[in-house]
């Protein structure tokens, strides 16, 4: 049987990487920020999410999408034109709306707009949540606070997921940010919850109340600390090299991994790269 979860991140893990080698090729043009090594974040968080709930991304939202859709093909083609696009082509890698999902490269912007939503679904569709994926460096902006004051003043069913990799772009957390997010959330009288292991299904156990919480109108500020293996767009990293590249199964790896033996993992592996490599090969055909 084959583990849906792994194979998702996996599938994500090889549309990040395609990505980086076709820019690489100079067969797409503009830029592109990968999740590599944070897959796992949405991944299990959409197992605790409901199709009707609202899931707003950001600028390294690949796997955001991937995670809720199953789409590559669908991304793939937005990112490169063709025929099949989740946009028809005009939001790129970036800017992506489809059914109740939108992604946005202004960072914090997602995050006011996902407050407004909630507070619609408090009214009109009660039990409903608006999830808002931010990062570490989105604490900068103004609009974030503002949005934790309101949805904390109006008990809205919003559920912030921070992404802390460690760093924004090319600085690091402990060079940008005072404090702690922890103390931010507290400071608007919201549960916090870090989450610092990679176990899909250990996550989605302890994270269950509180998004029930959030449900019913208990807004709450989930904390990953996770680490981005890639660069910040394409190759702009200023990171030593023992920082960036490392291999799935490293200590960032899912501990899925673990409990399988290697022809397994590589089985799963080379059908994720398949999923990916099939539209480019019909692609290329034409």
């Amino acid at each position: 049987m084959i583990d849906a979860d792994l194979s998702r991140m996996l599938v994500i893990r090889a549309f990040e990487r395609t990505l980086l080698d076709l820019y690489g090729r100079g067969l797409v043009n503009g830029t592109t920020h990968t999740c590599l090594g944070q897959e796992y974040v949405p991944v299990a968080m959409e197992g605790l999410l409901d199709p009707a709930d609202h899931v707003f991304s950001n600028h390294r939202g690949h796997g955001h999408y991937l995670a809720r859709f199953d789409d590559p093909e669908g991304l793939l083609a937005e990112i490169m034109g063709r025929e099949g696009a989740v946009c028809a082509g005009v939001g790129g890698s970036q800017h992506i709306r489809r059914d109740r999902y939108l992604s946005t490269g202004v960072q914090g912007e997602s995050l006011p707009v996902a407050a407004g939503v909630a507070l619609h679904l408090k009214r009109a569709e009660p039990g409903r949540l608006a999830c808002a994926y931010i990062g570490d460096g989105t604490f900068g902006e103004g609009a974030v606070y503002e949005a934790l004051n309101l949805a904390a003043l109006w008990a809205l069913p919003l559920l912030v997921v921070v992404e802390n990799n460690g760093i924004a772009q090319s600085t690091p957390t402990d060079k940008h940010l005072a404090g702690t997010i922890a103390g931010r959330a507290a400071a608007f009288g919201l549960p916090h919850e870090l989450v610092e292991g990679a176990d899909v299904d250990d996550i989605r156990a302890r994270l269950a109340p509180l998004v029930s919480g959030v449900r019913a109108g208990r807004p709450a500020v989930v904390e990953f600390v996770t680490h981005r293996l890639g660069p910040h767009s394409k190759g702009d990293d200023t990171r030593p090299a023992h920082a960036v590249g490392v291999d799935w199964r490293d200590k960032y790896a899912s501990p899925r991994l673990d409990r399988l033996e290697a022809a397994a993992v590589s089985r799963i592996e080379a059908v994720a790269a398949d999923v990916i490599a099939r539209p480019l090969s019909r692609w290329e055909a034409r």
